[in-house]
């Protein structure tokens, strides 16, 4: 009962104060919000043209989601595969170790020699 007493007692003493405050917003945030989804961005105070009336514009962030460039796939190798990128020539390898250490090792020189020779040619 103390806790509610002292609540009671707070709220009389604090005076509540409300005021009209407008929020401004791009169409494109207004329909993002209205499909249910989140914006992110932030918020800044816009002069008003009339003093009591505040003016509030949200400003949404450019958020992009990182798209990662397609690799181009040159060549395919008996156990993989050569691909190219806007910035790299990369070789993927899979080899069962079941073949053996040696067999293994084997087949990565000879696909590496391929791959060379293919480039080349390229």
């Amino acid at each position: 009962m103390a806790i509610g007493f002292q609540r009671l007692l707070l709220a009389k003493k604090l005076k509540i104060m409300t005021q009209k405050i407008q929020i401004e917003v791009s169409n494109e945030v207004l329909q993002a919000i209205m499909g249910g989804k989140r914006v992110e961005g932030s918020l800044g105070l816009n002069p008003s043209n009339k003093k009591n009336e505040k003016v509030i514009g949200f400003n949404a962030y450019n958020r992009k989601p990182y798209q990662r460039p397609k690799e181009q796939v040159l060549f395919y190798l008996e156990h993989g595969r050569v691909t190219e990128s806007p910035e790299r020539i990369k070789m993927y390898e899979s080899v069962s170790k079941r073949l053996g250490m040696a067999y293994v090792g084997k087949v990565l020189i000879r696909e590496a020699k391929t791959a060379s020779e293919s480039l080349k040619i390229n």
